[in-house]
């Protein structure tokens, strides 16, 4: 055997001669693997100025430098991409999108955990801060996706809402779904739990204005939910 089963690290052999070279590049793989944590899964061709250490999963129809390796890891070492080929049940961090992908052997997938047909369960949060503009309430912009189980919306008063004494998080028809009476100054904040509730088309969360209309300040709402992915085949 010249190299380990899981993460092909090359192995030291006897009588090897420079072994701080083979000592040193399995180091490196572990420094690339270990924890792993990507920038990006979206790029096809390596960035213009890469960091030393950098990594990313390569997005299909890769070229340049990253030709022929879609859906590999590579990391920026010494000056060059490494690349290396995940195997199954490797999980990586996207930073950008800030979620876990697991690796089922053929593909990385959006899940926390998924069967041999690439049906998954996967946990979300998505993020916005609202705008309150003048007005008796006001949409989010990202919404509860269709088909999505939610356990909660949570908000913070990120700049102080003014005109409404108070608010509402909710969706339309239930305006106060996710909590009421909430604080209007800045700093304030609700965890609006609720019993695990599926929704059949995509649903903007609505926060609505309590004793006059709003007529200013921020409102940074998150949405917590769980997808249930079908099988691929």
């Amino acid at each position: 055997m010249v190299d380990t089963t899981h993460l092909v690290l090359p192995l030291l052999a006897a009588s090897q001669a420079q072994k701080h070279v083979t000592h040193n590049d399995a180091l490196l793989r572990l420094d690339a693997l270990v924890a792993l944590a990507v920038l990006d899964r979206d790029l096809a061709a390596p960035p213009g100025a890469p960091s030393e250490g950098d990594r990313y999963i390569v997005a299909a129809g890769a070229t340049g430098a990253w030709s022929g390796h879609d859906g590999k890891v590579v990391a920026f070492q010494d000056g060059v991409w490494a690349v290396f080929a995940p195997r199954a049940g490797w999980r990586a961090w996207v930073a950008d999108e800030g979620r876990i992908l697991t690796h089922n052997g053929t593909n990385w997938l959006d899940a926390i955990a998924a069967s041999a047909s690439e049906a998954t369960i996967d946990f979300h949060v998505v993020e916005e801060e609202i705008t309150v503009a003048s007005g008796a309430f006001v949409d989010s912009g990202v919404q509860i996706p269709d088909r999505a189980i939610v356990f909660a919306v949570s908000t913070r008063t990120t700049e102080a809402v003014t005109g409404a004494t108070s608010y509402d998080c909710g969706i339309a028809g239930e305006v106060a779904k996710f909590g009421a009476t909430l604080g209007v100054a800045a700093g304030s904040t609700n965890s609006g739990v609720i019993g695990p509730t599926a929704f059949y088309a995509a649903t903007s969360v609505r926060l609505t204005a309590n004793g006059a209309n709003f007529s200013g300040g921020k409102v940074r709402i998150a949405i917590h939910y769980m997808l249930c992915g079908v099988p691929a085949s």
